[in-house]
């Protein structure tokens, strides 16, 4: 029994040795070298070519650290949220638009760090909250507004329109000059998350930016009149009545959008970032540009609707979190940081670099438009963009008339926001 009982303690001494060891080696990846995981948001090529080209040049700079970089795409939130859950959480990640309303818990203060005295005061409300703590370094900035083809636009006739009814006007007028070639208004809604988004930047001048239209305060006090919201649903099912709007409006994915670009089949959209560059690459003769979202109201204002478009926060638990934040550092620099702006098609969040890209001279001649918050992530509670998604689905598919997608919405507002 006594030999039993001792091979037993040898047997548990060496699994906790064992185990001890394998812990240290995963820390350190197995070489030596500090282990950071990040986990990021960025979807298409150039994004990530962008982001990975900075690791690589930090890791030859650090060879004692090694980056290791995922992109779940749309699996990106649940992902998170198991993580959340079990408070194991990447070294490094991104926001993506929620610093403040879910990470708050999990993010290291950023506040002492060099570049936060540069960063765009138009992100402060995003990043910083009241007691100064920041959230998240913003590796790019972005100005959603309506992308449209400038070369169409241009052959037809029409200016960049600043208004709603100017933007009726001109899908009206591409309607009739093109004898319905060309999508007025083309939205992928195959992926319903592309309807949402419309909904999402035009809920702005509906509901924010017009003095006397200005529900903000309701909103966030839950004590908004939905009813409000029904007028920019029975402009989006009037769009669709009209034939302003691409036919195959529900199974378009975002993957054509490019091409069709490229062919002069579309001329305004909501998708944005490197459609232009791309869709240029394809057939030089296309220019793409970009205008602020319209004003909806009399009295109302042109807005750009973003923020931040990609982040990195630090997990505050993290074992590696001085290494984590070094590499914070690092992509913050001028010339990195102009680096991964302009390899993303946005504009910089740190007013210490200038950056060029294909947009430039478009985001130079609207530079007196104020940047306004995404509205979900501003005035709605977390879950809502999915309802968003759902509801606007439905009314273009005829299912849901405008007042019966605003008295859903309030309904989700109301039970999300117990949550």
């Amino acid at each position: 029994m006594k030999k039993l009982t001792y091979l037993f303690v040898l047997l548990l001494v060496f699994s906790v040795v064992a185990a001890g060891c394998g812990n240290k080696e995963a820390a350190t990846g197995g070489n030596g070298k500090t282990t950071l995981t990040l986990f990021s948001t960025m979807s298409n090529k150039g994004e990530r070519k962008a982001l990975q080209n900075a690791i690589a040049e930090f890791e030859k700079q650090n060879p004692d650290i090694k980056i290791d970089a995922n992109f779940p795409g749309n699996g990106y939130e649940d992902m998170l949220r198991v993580k959340m859950g079990a408070n194991d959480m990447p070294d490094l990640f991104d926001t993506h638009g929620w610093s403040q309303l879910r990470y708050s818990e999990y993010v290291a203060d950023l506040k002492d760090m060099d570049w936060v005295q540069h960063l765009d005061p138009a992100l402060n409300q995003i990043l910083k909250d009241k007691s100064g703590k920041v959230y998240a370094y913003p590796l790019n900035q972005a100005k959603d507004g309506i992308s449209y083809n400038a070369t169409l636009l241009e052959k037809y006739g029409i200016k960049p329109p600043n208004t709603m009814d100017e933007f009726i006007t001109a899908l009206e007028t591409v309607k009739k000059k093109s004898k319905g070639e060309v999508a007025p208004l083309w939205i992928p809604g195959g992926e319903n998350g592309n309807i949402a988004q419309v909904f999402d930047q035009l809920a702005t001048p509906q509901l924010i930016t017009a003095k006397n239209k200005n529900y903000a305060k309701q909103l966030e006090k839950g004590t908004f009149n939905w009813s409000n919201y029904t007028p920019l649903a029975a402009t989006m099912a009037e769009m669709k009545k009209k034939g302003l709007l691409n036919e195959d409006v529900l199974t378009a994915k975002v993957s054509q959008a490019t091409e069709l670009m490229a062919q002069n089949k579309i001329a305004f959209t909501f998708v944005g970032g490197s459609l232009g560059p791309d869709a240029t690459e394809l057939n030089p003769e296309v220019k793409v540009g970009t205008v602020p979202v319209p004003a909806i109201h009399k009295g109302g204002t042109q807005s750009w609707i973003g923020g931040e478009r990609f982040t990195l926060a630090a997990w505050k638990d993290s074992k590696h979190l001085k290494e984590a934040k070094k590499f914070i550092e690092f992509v913050s620099q001028p010339e990195v940081a102009k680096k991964i702006a302009e390899g993303t098609s946005s504009a910089s969040a740190l007013t210490n670099n200038k950056t060029q890209n294909y947009y430039s001279k478009y985001y130079d001649k609207y530079s007196d438009i104020k940047v306004e918050p995404y509205f979900d992530r501003k005035y709605l509670p977390s879950g809502m963009w999915a309802v968003m998604s759902s509801t606007g689905q439905e009314l273009l598919a005829g299912s849901l008339t405008p007042k019966q997608l605003s008295k859903e919405m309030e309904k989700e507002y109301k039970r999300l926001s117990k949550q």
